[in-house]
């Protein structure tokens, strides 16, 4: 069990990185070379022009001036000078929400700390009971402060169950505050926007074929016969794959004739030749090659778009339905609008640039068989995952792990090791395995079948929050608890291993604070940094930019990633509640996480990131959602350190565990 020193040398580890990562950051921020990287948005909005424009030939790539240099750390207090309302105007309802979520997280966390801290902690601490049960498990300092520290059936358990019904109604006080604010956000935000398309526009799927009639006939014949007063027009989708193709490598040649007309001399004019990447054949005027090969291309793009829309083939079986008012596209959106539920299918038009367009054409059938699919898949997904999460809680348990392997004694027995590896690399190796999960379970989510970017996003993040739920919570706590004592189990009565697992479970707050420092301290600060993007942008300046469309394409913003991000924060939200009552030391870990992912996010909202979309922060009720599913897993979690009397329905945390299987689905089927 890692212990204080333990901790001690994991915070000092995590802090140092983060350090090291923010001063990296406002050191490479300054220089001119580094502009369109960290501030990529403040150019796509025209109000920053590249610093390389002026300057000696040193000044476009270094920056010269000492004194920005003792000033690096003036982006916190920028980053804190825009108000909630112009950070709506200028990067949208989605941004702001999404920052709202730390601070209610700051709100809740911050007096339930302070109680906590000055009332629970306390009171654990003068149990005394791991005194007395240290030869039989395995327990550290951090365990002596928390409730497995007082004795079973104690009096004083009527403190923490009575903080743990305060705590539950502040967080529901909270909660009912902040959804009542955002919701008049969204109204606000919704009643300022202009008219447009989409508002009025109604997605059809499902179109049926009608022999001698195309699709689009068949749409226009049935909404001016069903919905003769508000139907106005509307457009069939058509499979342009290769038209768009086409397109791109218009663009190329564009892009290969801009970067030879700017590099024209007077006295001579560019030459390539007609071969392979230029290595040989025929030696030709450059810009009059491109120039030609761009005439050429530009009847194949006529002849392509005459091909489409005259062969019926290529209209797919879906359509925006436009109206001429949204109480009739509101009509259409929410009713079924045949006798066949299969048929016909209508949704509210995502905006263009939230359309999926690859998924728009799936049938009904297609589109039941997919989701069960992926929701088998998810379901071993999250079992398959359980290996890595039990190896990594096995290096978080080095004392137990030496019970079963004592060849390995040598080894854990260095202090440095020791600390490193149960201080450090759990949380470290659990971030790993999870990088890839998000990408895996958006993969899933494309799938599925939804039309929406914003929907797959939701889709995603609710699979990776249930993914996250199961292994990294419920599963470092029985897997870890389970191998951590078993020497103990071995050597006791069956009767006696409810008890001890209903000891044992605060005892894995280390190694969740463990995480905490690795993903939400030093893992925030890399967020900041982008080294990667960083690294990119450059390799790409290097090799492939010839003009200016080149370097605009090259500076990548990134947007806010909700199918990660969102159920981190959740994650967070879950380990504070339960942890509360259990292990109040644990929530100046989470404080810290919040207020400082917060301000390092308005940061990359206001200079960097720029949506892909705009949803309205239609991702909020599930968050909300979420942490009210937490709050209940809280109250079960409880039962277990808190033996109650004989004749409870749950008396210890094995009963406990065996009902989650069966209420907590039910309690996660609305969220997810």
């Amino acid at each position: 069990m890692a212990t204080l020193e333990d901790i001690g040398v994991s915070a000092l580890i995590n802090i140092l990185s983060a350090f090291a990562f923010l001063l990296a950051f406002a050191i490479l921020r300054i220089q001119p070379i580094n502009d369109r990287v960290y501030f990529p948005k403040w150019y796509i909005s025209g109000g920053r022009t590249s610093p390389r424009r002026s300057g000696n030939f040193v000044g476009k790539f270094l920056n010269l001036n000492c004194w920005t240099y003792l000033t690096f750390l003036n982006w916190m207090p920028q980053a804190m000078k825009m108000s909630e309302t112009e950070i709506i105007n200028h990067a949208g309802l989605d941004s702001a929400v999404f920052l709202r979520i730390y601070t209610l997280g700051l709100k809740i966390f911050g007096p339930i700390a302070i109680v906590a801290l000055l009332v629970i902690i306390p009171v654990n601490a003068s149990g005394g009971t791991l005194s007395f049960l240290s030869k039989e498990l395995v327990v550290s300092n951090i365990d002596k402060l928390s409730i497995s520290n007082v004795r079973p059936k104690s009096s004083r358990f009527f403190i923490h169950i009575s903080m743990e019904y305060l705590f539950t109604f502040w967080t529901c006080y909270m909660l009912y505050k902040e959804y009542d604010r955002v919701a008049t956000m969204r109204l606000n935000f919704l009643a300022s926007q202009c008219r447009r398309a989409e508002q009025f526009t109604v997605l059809v799927r499902n179109v049926p074929h009608v022999s001698g009639r195309s699709v689009s006939d068949s749409a226009d014949n049935f909404f001016k016969t069903n919905h003769p007063d508000h139907y106005l027009c509307h457009q069939a989708v058509y499979n342009a794959n290769k038209f768009a193709k086409l397109v791109q490598k218009r663009e190329m040649l564009q892009n290969w004739l801009d970067y030879y007309q700017s590099e024209r001399h007077p006295d001579k004019r560019p030459t390539k030749k007609k071969g392979f990447l230029g290595l040989w054949g025929e030696r030709v005027d450059s810009i009059d090659f491109y120039k030609q090969q761009i005439k050429e291309l530009d009847k194949r793009l006529t002849t392509e778009r005459q091909r489409i829309l005259k062969d019926p083939k290529s209209i797919m079986s879906a359509a925006f339905v436009s109206f001429n008012s949204r109480w009739g596209a509101a009509v259409c959106a929410q009713t079924q609008q045949s006798k066949n539920p299969t048929l016909w299918l209508t949704n509210w038009a995502p905006e263009p640039r939230d359309i999926y367009w690859k998924n728009l054409a799936i049938s009904f059938v297609s589109l039941s068989i997919r989701k069960l699919l992926i929701s088998l898949l998810v379901f071993a997904l999250v079992f398959f995952y359980m290996i890595p999460i039990a190896f990594v809680q096995s290096l978080a348990n080095l004392e137990g792990l030496e019970r079963v392997a004592p060849f390995l004694r040598p080894l854990t027995e260095l202090k440095f090791i020791k600390s490193f590896l149960q201080g450090f690399l759990p949380g470290l190796a659990l971030k790993i395995f999870l990088y890839i999960l998000p990408i895996v379970l958006m993969f899933m989510s494309k799938i599925e079948g939804h039309v929406a970017l914003s929907v797959l996003e939701r889709r995603a993040a609710a699979k990776y929050y249930y993914f996250m739920l199961v292994n990294v919570f419920l599963g470092s706590i029985v897997t870890g608890t389970a191998f951590q004592q078993l020497d103990s189990f071995l050597h006791q009565s069956p009767t006696q291993i409810p008890r001890t697992i209903g000891v044992s479970i605060p005892m894995k707050a280390t190694f969740f604070i463990t995480y905490i420092m690795v993903d939400g301290w030093a893992g925030i600060a890399s967020e900041i940094l982008r080294l990667k993007r960083l690294v990119i942008f450059h390799l790409k300046n290097m090799i492939l930019v010839k003009t200016e469309r080149d370097r605009d394409k090259a500076m990548n913003p990134g947007s806010v990633d909700f199918p990660e991000t969102l159920p981190r924060l959740q994650l967070y939200f879950l380990l504070g509640i339960v942890y509360a009552v259990i292990t109040p030391i644990l929530l100046p870990f989470i404080l810290v996480f919040f207020a400082f992912a917060y301000l390092v996010y308005r940061h990359q909202i206001i200079n960097l990131y720029n949506q892909r979309y705009e949803s309205a922060a239609a991702f909020w009720p599930h968050v909300h959602s979420r942490i009210i599913a937490s709050l209940l897993i809280s109250q079960f979690l409880l039962i277990g350190p808190a033996q109650h009397k004989k004749g409870c329905k749950f008396d210890s945390f094995s009963c406990c565990v065996a009902h989650i299987d069966v209420i907590v689905p039910q309690v996660l089927q609305e969220s997810l």
